[in-house]
């Protein structure tokens, strides 16, 4: 089985301007796709920016919203993977959701964020209620996560006994935590042994101010690509081969004692 070739889009687009995110969205999908890249992976709440205070409400949409077609028809036209974040409506409640889209423009997974950051997010969206969301491409079993989410072990440590390979993390990392993007994602990488795309916002946003650092972490915890602190793309490849040849050397998975672990939940 080939690398899987993952594009990192380290931005912030345009915070309420969800056409301009968009048409930024489109420009990446078409350089990642020049550059041999079957998957790229936008930050979180990409659609519509993350310091959008009370506006939440009118910019959220359902999963099959407009924002989704237009997503769908980015990733058909370039012919690659695209996930990206968004306010979710359903009924009464908003998600803080990523939605992945296969290259032919189907809707290959949706997830809702588990663990809300913060007293902004606390307020507008409401947890989901999965943990472990998965989709399949090139023969890569690929999870999804958002930002808090992969802070917590419990959670990366879930998808690897579920199968996953590749855990997409759209995130909006902010200052003074950047020691995530540095140091906590690598090791998430290396104790569940699997790869890790974690992808930034950058620069200041209302009352925020993003770190980038975007990386793709592999699962001997070394970082494959990392962004800087400004805008950019980035692209690391995914080796299925290289993942089994870790997995074997460090069978973390297979020598663990569950039983002993009951406390902890």
């Amino acid at each position: 089985m080939p690398p899987l070739r993952t594009a990192l889009l380290q931005s912030s687009g345009r915070p309420g301007a969800v056409e301009a995110n968009l048409k930024t969205l489109d420009e990446a999908a078409a350089r990642a796709a020049a550059a041999g890249a079957r998957l790229l992976v936008a930050p979180e709440l990409f659609l519509t920016g993350y310091a959008i205070g009370d506006a939440v409400p009118e910019l959220a949409e359902p999963v099959d919203g407009p924002g989704a077609r237009a997503a769908a028809g980015i990733a058909e036209r370039h012919g690659l993977a695209v996930l990206y974040g968004y306010p979710e409506r359903d009924g009464e409640r908003i998600f803080n959701s990523s939605q992945l889209i296969g290259p032919d423009g189907t809707r290959l997974a949706n997830y809702r964020k588990t663990h809300l950051f913060g007293c902004f997010e606390q307020e507008w969206f409401t947890p989901g209620e999965e943990s472990v969301v998965q989709a399949e491409l090139d023969g890569i079993h690929i999870g999804l996560l958002i930002c808090y989410d992969v802070e917590f072990p419990e959670n990366v440590r879930a998808h690897a006994l579920a199968g996953t390979d590749l855990l997409l993390v759209p995130t909006a990392q902010m200052h003074p935590f950047q020691f995530v993007a540095e140091s906590v994602v690598p090791v998430r990488a290396f104790e569940s042994q699997l790869y890790v795309a974690y992808v930034n916002r950058t620069g200041p946003e209302g009352e925020f101010e993003f770190v980038g650092l975007s990386c793709l972490a592999g699962p001997d915890g070394t970082v494959r690509t990392r962004a800087g602190r400004g805008e950019e793309l980035v692209i690391g490849e995914v080796d299925p081969e290289f993942l089994a040849a870790s997995r074997a050397a460090n069978p973390y998975l297979d020598d663990r004692r569950p039983g002993l672990y009951g406390s902890v939940a």
